[in-house]
């Protein structure tokens, strides 16, 4: 067998989702549709807290540093899927694939920690309701926020630079709809054992880490919310942190199946499928079940465009 470098390949194939075309039209009507409403929708709960007093808590500080990282995750891989899926060139340079993997990765971890902190947030107003405002100071969340997208950041930077250094010689056809490590690994002939070591590594500090707090934090919660003896205050307790743990659970339930699975486990078409949940499917999520329920962020967007705007230019 021919043994070729990395340094040969200047581009790589992606051979998306499916080759059958009417599934390839159908994927982009779908995959457009959620782009568009999770840029709307992530865009609109940006603006709403930063023109909304009400709305400019530690929570909704938190979930507009969460829109933020699902906007970027999300127009870092589905424009590049809209693309293929209606073009026959399918190719994509060396750079925009070190693009995709560096961000795809920064992201996901700075969500997950995002995730946790926000666990932490309903711990401390439901637990430590006397000691919220002192416990969660503008000083500690921006610390939090800093935290998260600089973890996210080196963990990305340890885990692409090893990856791009491997040498490449079966193929430059990558067996998924964006550039991830997991594909990269089968494509090298080298010895890919410690970069699967740094995978798991980095599942365990950040994922592990992140899902242990929020366990944590919700095991408090719903210590907490079952000494209420009022049946409609634990209902209303509970409500005002429902809506995170579904979406923790969604996410954190795609990530660990992907990064727990034994190798002999891995197929194609679960390996493809299961990103479209924490690529497309969890960013457009975000805006709606956490925010769109809000009766403050519901009004909010009922006067943005008129008074809000003002308020948006008086605040600048």
């Amino acid at each position: 067998m021919e043994i070729t470098n990395q340094t040969s390949y200047t581009r790589f194939i992606l051979l998306g989702l499916s080759n059958d075309p009417r599934l390839q039209v159908f994927s982009f009507l779908v995959f457009l549709l959620m782009y568009i409403m999770t840029l709307s929708g992530n865009l609109l709960l940006i603006l709403a807290v930063r023109v909304n007093p009400t709305l400019q808590t530690p929570m909704y500080f938190f979930l507009s540093n969460l829109s933020a990282v699902d906007i970027i995750f999300s127009s870092t891989v589905v424009p590049k899927i809209l693309i293929n899926a209606l073009s026959k060139d399918r190719s994509i340079s060396l750079l925009e694939c070190a693009v995709q993997m560096y961000v795809h990765l920064a992201m996901g971890a700075c969500e997950s920690i995002l995730l946790a902190v926000m666990a932490f947030d309903r711990y401390a107003a439901i637990c430590r309701p006397l000691h919220y405002n002192a416990v969660m100071n503008k000083k500690l969340c921006i610390g939090f926020a800093a935290m998260a997208w600089s973890v996210g950041s080196l963990n990305s930077f340890i885990l692409v630079i090893p990856t791009l250094s491997l040498p490449i010689c079966r193929s430059n056809h990558i067996d998924h709809f964006f550039c991830e490590i997991p594909p990269f690994l089968q494509m090298s002939c080298g010895d890919t054992w410690a970069n699967v070591l740094l995978i798991y590594i980095s599942a365990g500090v950040i994922v592990m880490c992140s899902f242990l707090l929020t366990l944590v934090s919700y095991c408090h919660i719903i210590y907490s919310i079952l000494n209420i003896r009022n049946a409609q205050g634990r209902y209303k307790t509970f409500s005002t942190c429902a809506s995170h743990l579904s979406v923790v659970t969604v996410y954190y339930g795609a990530i660990m199946f992907m990064c727990m699975r034994p190798p002999t486990a891995r197929s194609s078409r679960i390996d493809k499928g299961v990103p479209v949940v924490y690529t497309a499917v969890t960013p457009l999520l975000n805006p709606f079940v956490y925010s769109m329920r809000n009766k403050d962020v519901k009004e909010t967007s009922k006067t943005f465009p008129l008074t809000d705007l003002q308020n948006l230019s008086m605040l600048s």
